[in-house]
């Protein structure tokens, strides 16, 4: 039956006619959604039943669905006041049907199913969206990238080609996601899943049951919408399950991570949508919740979802070249060096659209191989390609295979704004394309700047800082020493938001082609603060009040020894000054509630941090407290 039903409507099929034959022969197809994303990387979901598409097909393709700017995430430009927001459709991309395997229709005994029209979101005439802003910083960098070549025709001799010689610029995107799948309602041991992570006990291991066959059912589901699957395995996290007395598996609580092929960056991060969906509901009708939260477990890897983007020049020819290769004896070409070090110069501006929750900043700690430093590997020598896993950008090369050459950005999680994220990518490394061309630098000089000491002169990077180390940026670098190095990373969505405010030299980089408008960019901060505020006070808040009123004394008086009661005055007295307020003195909740309703986002940011330090305290003293206990 799978096989009948229709995954994907390619973008020569976008016609009337086209859709017409194709949805009048495929009944199964019941609704018509148009998909926008917001700033905040949600999408919206607006059922159309098919008959009235069909009915008034032609506005729906070349005019404008309207839906209410409240719906979706735009602060401070889809106001209460002025809340319409147009839907254009997408017709240039891949068209999805999202099929209800637990619907079937009666007359076909096929999945009901709802065709899903990317689409463009405008308000009073301008575009606002996630997928504009992409398609627009593309075409930008692109346009750019050539009028540089056009101007500067020698720069390409290392390549062996001219500006006439290229047809068109490729630009390649990808994305790959990291989650956590567990059996409803089950809970494991912070400790056990932690040493299993050390003992690396489920990395790579094989995947059973019903893991393995929802693992299996996903991969395929991906081939059958074109997204090509590379690859399903087990990630570092998780614990071994249990069988009940059917033998079926129990207490499942795994890591995994699925890969898929790349693709432009516009239809990367709508594959990448699209298949976070998939995943979720095929595991889930096989009984298994998903999280793509970067930090479900605390004391235990996080998820990540690392960005993968190449350039290449597709020549007249027919034959193609990839622009961060080289023939020469470098690790990269001059252009591959520039767009590196562009990024690496901007991050502070690109971090906010990559770790905007607080969720991500959870996951970004030392030890886990998630990055803080802003930073790059590229290897020890040209013959042996880096595989540094501590890095902030990673540069993968394949000796047998130059078109594989690529960056890989290892700093964002599965709830990443995708669109976003990739835009101010290709923005920035156009910036550093930028520095190379107009100075003429070559291969040499770029790399002997990237690789600069703290303290070196440097004619585009920071002069304070580096930028490359082949070292184990955790192991072999104390803290201070990260600091001197690489800068201080930000600990908060507050104090990562402020970089716009401190780099504003580096803001104009990614406001380059008036894409990232100050509209949009305040926008995005707006939402980013009233979620940071609203998570702290409303589910941080009420979920620490939970947890530590669990903690409760075990203890009996008669049988208790002067260490456990110790133990316990100290966890106690560590509970009131986090939660409970006196006569002389305010607990640490209410000071962060206070902080909130003053507007107070520095104080707020400074009190997060230590109610963070003040619960980690709290959870080992309450472990050392049950360990000493004999009778519980």
């Amino acid at each position: 039956m799978l096989k009948d039903l229709i995954y994907t409507i390619p973008r020569e099929k976008h016609s009337e006619e086209a859709l017409h034959s194709l949805l009048s022969s495929h009944p199964e197809i019941k609704f018509v959604s148009f998909v926008g994303v917001d700033l905040s990387g949600n999408d919206t979901d607006e059922k159309i039943p098919v008959a009235l598409f069909l009915e008034d097909i032609s506005t729906f393709l070349k005019g404008a669905v309207q839906t209410d700017g409240s719906s979706v995430s735009f602060p401070g430009i889809a106001t209460l006041n002025n809340a319409k927001v147009d839907m254009i459709a997408d017709l240039d991309v891949n068209w999805f049907v999202d099929y209800n395997y637990e619907h079937i229709d009666l007359e076909t005994n096929k999945p009901i199913g709802t065709l899903r029209i990317p689409c463009y979101l405008y308000h009073d005439n301008k575009p606002i969206d996630s997928r504009i802003i992409l398609k627009n910083s593309i075409e930008h960098f692109k346009t750019s990238l050539m009028n540089l070549f056009k101007s500067n025709n020698e720069y390409l001799s290392q390549f062996g080609i001219k500006y006439n010689d290229i047809d068109h610029l490729e630009v390649t995107s990808a994305t790959e996601l990291e989650f956590w799948v567990k059996t409803p309602n089950d809970k494991a041991e912070i400790e056990e899943l932690s040493t299993s992570q050390v003992l690396h006990e489920q990395y790579w291991t094989r995947t059973k049951g019903v893991v393995r066959t929802s693992l299996e059912q996903s991969l395929l589901l991906l081939d059958a919408y074109g997204l090509g699957a590379e690859m399903g395995h087990k990630e570092v996290g998780g614990v071994k399950a249990k069988l009940d007395d059917s033998g079926k598996l129990t207490h499942i609580m795994e890591q995994l991570e699925i890969d898929w092929k790349y693709s432009t960056p516009l239809q990367a991060a709508d594959n990448e949508l699209l298949a976070r969906t998939l995943v979720k509901e095929t595991f889930r009708r096989n009984g298994l919740d998903v999280t793509f939260l970067a930090k479900p477990v605390d004391g235990v890897a996080g998820s990540g979802k690392h960005i993968h983007v190449g350039i290449a020049a597709r020549l007249k020819n027919g034959s193609k070249v990839n622009l961060f290769s080289t023939n020469e004896h470098h690790f990269l070409s001059s252009i591959g060096y520039a767009s590196l070090m562009g990024i690496l110069k901007n991050y502070e501006v690109i971090n906010p659209f990559v770790s905007s929750t607080n969720d991500a900043f959870r996951r970004l700690k030392p030890g886990f191989e998630a990055p803080v430093c802003i930073v790059t590997s590229i290897g020890h020598t040209v013959e042996i390609p880096s595989r540094n896993r501590t890095i902030l950008v990673g540069v993968i090369r394949d000796l047998q295979n130059p078109f594989a050459t690529r960056f890989e950005l290892r700093s964002p999680n599965p709830h990443t704004n995708t669109y976003l994220a990739i835009s101010t990518l290709y923005l920035t490394m156009l910036d550093g394309i930028k520095y190379a061309i107009l100075n003429n630098k070559s291969a040499d000089s770029l790399l002997n700047e990237l690789s600069k000491r703290p303290g070196e002169d440097a004619d585009y990077l920071e002069k304070s800082r580096a930028y490359r180390t082949e070292e184990d940026v955790f192991e072999d670098f104390t803290e201070s020493e990260r600091e001197e190095y690489f800068g201080k990373a930000p600990a908060t969505v507050y104090e990562n938001l402020i970089a716009f405010d401190k780099y504003a030299e580096k803001l104009e980089v990614i406001k380059d082609g008036n894409i990232f408008t100050d509209k949009i960019i305040n926008s995005f901060r707006l939402a980013a603060i009233s979620r940071w505020i609203t998570e702290i006070t409303n589910r941080f808040i009420n979920n620490y009040t939970e947890e530590i009123r669990s903690y409760k004394m075990l203890h009996s008086i008669d049988r208790a020894l002067d260490l456990d009661i110790s133990n316990w005055m100290s966890i106690n007295e560590l509970r009131h000054y986090i939660m409970k307020d006196s006569y002389t003195s305010k607990s640490l909740f209410t000071k962060m509630r206070e902080a909130a309703n003053k507007k107070n986002y520095a104080e707020l940011s400074n009190l997060q941090l230590e109610l963070d330090s003040q619960m980690s305290k709290l959870r080992g003293l309450y472990s050392c407290y049950k360990k000493n206990l004999l009778d519980i």
